[in-house]
C-alpha cells in the first residue's frame, strides 16, 4: 500500500501549475451569526496601520447585526464613517461579495463570508478526520483521493492521498481550479440553495480546461441534478483529457450546504459504466462517513 502524504498549503497555485505534485490542507466556509455586533471590532478603539481595514470589519458588524437590508444613511450613522467614505468602501465590499446590495439600496451579508465561518467551525479538523476515514477505509487503496473545499467559483485542494497509478496528472498543495470543471466542484455546487451557484459563476464562464469542458450554466444545471439524484458526481475528461473523477459532497452539523467534497481519480480506459456505478456508490459512502466525522446527521 502506498504511504499517505498530508501537508500543509504554504502558498497560492494555479491551474497551470498542475502538471506536478500531490498532497493537501485546509481552508472553508462561514455563517455570520445576526448578533455578530456584540463583539463587534469598533466596540473598543484599535491602535492601527491599516484604519480601513479596521472601518470594513465594522460596517460588516453592523451589516450582520440587523435582520433587515441596511441603507446607506444607518450605516454612517451607525459607523461614524462619512459618506462618501463608506460609499466607495461598500462597493468594494459589493464587488468582493462580502456585502450584498439589493434593489432598494439597502445591504445584506454576502454569500463569499459563508467560507470564512465554515472554514474556523472545519478547518482545525476536516483533514485529520480525512485521514483517518481514508486510512480506515479499504477503497481505493492504490487510487488518488483528494479533498476540497469551493471557493466562490473555484475548488481549492486541501488534502489527498497519492495513489501509485500513473494519471498524467498530479495535484498541488492549495491547487485552484474551476469548480465546474471537477468532481468535486460539481458535487459541492449540486448543494447551494437555488440561485446561488448561478450567482457565483455569474458573468464570464471560467476557461475551458479540455475540450470536453462543460460550456454552459444549463448544461451543468442537468449534471448538478444528476449529483443529487445519484449522490455523487463525475467529472469525465473536463478537468483533464483522459481521467475520469467520481466526486461526492461531505456535510457537518450546520445543514444541508456542502462542506467539502472528496474525490477519486481513474484513467478513462479502466472504468465502464458498471465500474463507474460501484466506484460512485463507494466515493458517496466515503463522503458520508466523513460527514458523520463531522458532526453531520447519517444520511440515507
Amino acid at each position: 500500500m502506498p504511504v499517505p502524504c498530508w501537508r500543509v498549503a504554504r502558498h497560492p497555485i494555479h491551474p497551470h501549475d498542475f502538471e506536478a505534485d500531490t498532497s493537501f490542507m485546509p481552508k472553508r466556509t462561514p455563517d455570520v451569526p445576526a448578533n455578530a455586533a456584540s463583539d463587534t471590532l469598533a466596540s473598543e478603539p484599535i491602535k492601527t496601520t491599516a484604519p480601513a481595514v479596521v472601518r470594513a470589519v465594522h460596517v460588516l458588524d453592523v451589516i450582520a447585526a440587523s435582520s433587515e437590508p441596511v441603507a446607506l444613511a444607518d450605516l454612517a450613522r451607525e459607523t461614524g464613517v462619512p459618506k462618501s467614505t463608506l460609499h466607495g468602501l461598500c462597493d468594494t465590499l459589493v464587488k468582493l461579495r462580502l456585502v450584498k446590495r439589493h434593489a432598494n439600496g439597502g445591504m445584506t451579508m454576502g454569500s463569499y463570508v459563508m467560507g470564512w465561518a465554515n472554514a474556523f467551525l472545519s478547518q482545525t479538523n476536516i483533514t485529520e478526520e480525512f485521514r483517518a476515514v481514508w486510512e480506515a477505509s479499504r477503497a481505493f487503496a492504490q487510487e488518488t483521493v483528494t479533498l476540497s473545499v469551493l471557493d466562490g467559483a473555484e475548488v481549492i485542494y486541501l488534502a489527498c492521498h497519492n495513489g501509485n497509478r500513473p494519471l498524467g496528472v498530479t495535484f498541488r498543495i492549495g491547487m485552484r481550479l474551476p469548480a465546474p470543471y471537477t468532481a468535486t466542484g460539481k458535487a459541492m455546487l449540486s448543494t447551494l440553495p437555488p440561485g446561488e451557484a448561478a450567482d457565483l459563476l455569474a458573468g464570464v464562464w471560467p476557461a475551458p480546461l479540455t475540450r470536453a469542458s462543460v460550456s454552459t450554466y444549463a448544461a451543468l444545471t442537468e449534471e448538478m441534478a444528476q449529483v443529487r439524484r445519484d449522490g455523487y458526481s463525475i467529472d469525465n475528461g473536463q478537468m483533464r483529457e483522459g481521467m475520469i473523477c467520481f466526486g461526492a459532497p461531505v456535510f457537518d452539523a450546520s445543514g444541508e450546504r456542502a462542506v467539502a467534497g472528496l474525490a477519486v481519480s481513474f484513467l478513462t480506459n479502466e472504468i465502464d459504466s458498471e465500474t463507474g456505478r460501484r466506484i460512485g456508490r463507494q466515493m458517496r459512502e466515503l463522503a458520508d462517513q466523513l460527514s458523520v466525522r463531522l458532526g453531520a446527521p447519517a444520511r440515507r
